[in-house]
């Protein structure tokens, strides 16, 4: 198991390979939605628009062209300027502003991730996405050079799970932010979390890397006064040199151009009918979200409630506030930014806003985009292609030489833990753990009794069967025993094995998922970034295992 970082091939089931890796559809981590997707089966083609594929992004630049371009340009000067506000405060690179303005050209398009406020970016596919959407628009402009591609970073700051988002973890210990949260979490104070600085700081040292680390926290999150601005800090300078640009979609600028469709929303409900239908469809899959009669939130500063409808009245669930059809709807037009889109309409307000030709996301997130396109159509608005984003598993040289000297693969330690102590133990032992011989010639020994019981009584013949049975049964669970005996015998073997897979899944989960980069950059600083802006290719649909050195 010899890989470098730039090494990548597939893993094919049952087909030797000259090395190791592995596919998405092979990893055992997507849904069968999502496996289908990506093998683009037939039954999910009326779900989505193109396929991601760089030939067909031409198609893809056509339509939203006709679609998001306007005469007078004003939805691109009105994101530009507030563009420019967002960043007022923020020390935006020369590249991040170069695409801003960029943004105000008809030929210059976006490539959108979106993501939680995760405290500290969270686990490490946070960055995964925006390496993804960063590499996709530098591919995106070598084979259409006529454009441009702005890779963009959507803030989820209307979101309210703030126990989803107030924490991370590092060396199996986790970093928890306690405070109370009601309303939309991009507008908490970062009040509490000098705690978590310094407790964060003593369990780093003192070395030139940890100390990158606590100034980069602390100006994030001690310098800023609500999360959003932090987050904002944050991601600015791990990918400002790139040209990322952060956009906060809590901005009452921005949601005046969603105002016909929040309108369409309260008064017609057309996305519970249009997602209702499409889930129905998708009834022989997991439905990762399902739609409610209205699909929009109303938020203050310390308030995030749905809006019901109830005897021709508008309630805020939760509250006394109330309103009848024509005080919510100049509710609506007066104040926009207090109506906010739930799950199921916030994909098409980020498509309102922005010239995006591709949504990057995780395996649940593109589950519930692919509910969304008939509510697309019929709110005339471009359905974006929808691309797995880039899964990577992290290794150490010295992890690498573990498991080359354990003679592991890495389908091997992708596998569960049972079945790799299975597999292995059959590997090691002496003899044959697999009685499927005895039980074949057992199942002949029956077949004449078979025939005289099929010319006697038949009660003899449920006889017969009765004994066949047993005897199978018996043999199976000698063979069970004889497999607990040989995994005792090679127990200490079998313990260095679930070792160094429990490094690389920790808590038996993906590393992406559970770890927070800063254990990484601890020991390889800035290289780790480099790194994935080297190596991940954002269409290649592969888990990628990389080594660092």
């Amino acid at each position: 198991m010899h890989i470098e970082f730039e090494f990548s091939v597939f893993l094919q089931k049952n087909k030797p390979m000259p090395s190791d890796c592995i596919t998405y559809q092979n990893s055992g981590q997507f849904t069968k939605l999502m496996i289908d997707y990506l093998d683009e089966k037939s039954a999910l083609k009326p779900f989505y628009n193109h396929f991601p594929k760089i030939e067909n992004f031409k198609y893809q630049i056509e339509e939203k062209s006709l679609n998001f371009n306007t005469v007078d340009n004003s939805k691109r000067q009105n994101l530009v300027a507030e563009l420019k506000k967002q960043y007022s405060n923020s020390n935006a690179s020369e590249a991040t502003l170069n695409n801003i303005k960029l943004l105000e050209d008809n030929s210059t398009f976006t490539i959108t991730t979106g993501h939680q406020l995760n405290l500290f970016t969270g686990p490490l596919y946070f960055l995964y996405k925006i390496v993804s959407t960063i590499n996709l628009c530098k591919q995106l402009k070598s084979e259409y050079p006529n454009n441009n591609f702005v890779p963009v970073y959507w803030m989820a700051t209307e979101d309210h799970d703030f126990e989803e988002i107030n924490f991370f973890k590092l060396k199996d210990k986790t970093f928890r932010w306690n405070k109370e949260s009601n309303g939309p979490v991009g507008r908490l104070t970062t009040e509490g979390l000098e705690k978590v600085f310094k407790v964060f700081a003593n369990e780093i040292g003192s070395s030139i890397n940890a100390e990158a680390l606590k100034t980069l926290f602390e100006n994030a999150y001690i310098n800023n006064s609500n999360l959003a601005d932090a987050t904002r800090f944050l991601a600015n300078e791990l990918f400002k040199n790139e040209g990322l640009v952060i956009i906060d979609g809590d901005s009452k600028a921005l949601k005046r151009h969603f105002i016909s469709q929040a309108k369409k929303e309260l008064l017609e409900q057309t996305s519970f009918q249009k997602v209702s239908k499409t889930n129905e469809m998708l009834k022989d899959y997991f439905v990762q979200v399902n739609p409610r009669e209205i699909n929009l939130f109303y938020i203050e500063d310390k308030l995030r409630e749905r809006i019901v409808f109830e005897n021709g009245i508008y309630k805020i669930n939760n509250t006394a506030l109330e309103f009848s059809e024509s005080e919510i709807l100049n509710e609506l037009e007066n104040h926009p930014e207090k109506f906010s889109p739930n799950v199921i309409l916030r994909p098409l307000y980020q498509e309102i806003i922005l010239p995006n030709l591709c949504y990057i996301g995780g395996g649940g997130e593109l589950a519930y985009w692919l509910e969304l396109k008939s509510n697309f159509d019929a709110n005339n608005i471009t359905f974006p292609m929808l691309l797995l984003r880039n899964s990577i598993l992290l290794a150490t040289e010295k992890q690498n030489k573990k498991a080359d000297k354990l003679n592991l693969s890495w389908s091997d330690l992708f596998s569960t833990q049972s079945e790799l102590t299975t597999k292995k133990t059959k590997e090691f032992s002496a003899f044959t753990i697999d009685f499927s011989a005895q039980k074949e010639h057992l199942k002949k020994q029956f077949e004449n009794l078979y025939t005289i019981a099929n010319a006697t009584d038949k009660s003899f013949l449920g006889a017969v069967k009765a004994q066949e049975s047993k005897q199978i049964k018996g043999l199976e669970n000698l063979e069970k025993r004889l497999l607990k005996a040989e995994k005792k015998n090679h127990n200490d073997q079998l313990e260095r094995i679930l070792s160094i897979q429990n490094e690389l899944f920790p808590n038996q989960k993906l590393q992406e998922r559970y770890v927070n980069f800063s254990e990484f950059y601890l020991e390889f600083g800035n290289s780790l970034i480099e790194v994935l802006l080297k190596e991940l290719k954002p269409l290649s649909q592969e888990f990628k295992i990389i080594t660092l050195k």
